[in-house]
């Protein structure tokens, strides 16, 4: 009867160590896997859900995560819409930890400068949110007249005033890096 319970202790023993062993293989390979998910990956899985977002300036943004490209998301709020580029966030609250890729090659090579060149095209009126760290933001009002490879031309207009001509105040020129979101109206289908 003693060797049995040696036999049975000692099998018991292997078990617990079997057991022990395999969690720490799945938690290593958890790891490793986590650690391959990039940030566009997250907020794909956290389309739909209601997030947040605060930028280098302090700024927050909250809204409906409606899009999330490879440099820049699109949040839904009430009354307008924010496209915030990934560079400007410093914090986002809400995410979901579903990791979801991205299947298009396509849309993986759109970045901030298709988006912007997008707005450009549609003449859409838009608010800029311009700043980097302590320094504050600047928002202009204005509509996009030309997309280069790292900055946008803008013609500042009064808020609300379309771009003609007569109403174009001057026009500046914003490098991608101070970008910290743009904000416009949501349309009456939205």
């Amino acid at each position: 009867m003693r060797w049995d319970a040696l036999f049975s202790d000692l099998e018991a023993q292997l078990a617990a160590r079997s057991r022990l062993d395999l969690d720490a293989d799945i938690a290593e390979r958890m790891r490793v896997e986590a650690s391959t998910v990039e940030l566009a990956d997250r907020l794909r899985g956290s389309l739909g859900f209601p997030i947040g977002v605060q930028v280098a300036t302090g700024s927050v943004f909250e809204g409906t995560l409606s899009h999330a490209g490879g440099q820049a998301l699109v949040l839904q709020g009430l009354r307008h819409q924010f496209l915030v580029p990934y560079s400007a966030a410093v914090q986002f609250t809400g995410l979901s930890r579903l990791a979801v890729g991205e299947p298009s090659k396509v849309r993986q090579r759109l970045g901030l400068a298709s988006a912007l060149r997008g707005l450009a095209r549609d003449r859409t009126r838009l608010s800029v949110l311009a700043g980097r760290g302590a320094l504050g933001e600047s928002a202009l009002h204005g509509v996009i007249d030309r997309v280069g490879r790292d900055h946008l031309d803008l013609a500042v207009t009064e808020d609300g005033e379309d771009r003609r001509p007569s109403n174009v105040r001057h026009a500046v020129t914003i490098p991608f890096s101070a970008l910290a979101a743009l904000r416009s109206e949501r349309n009456a289908e939205d």
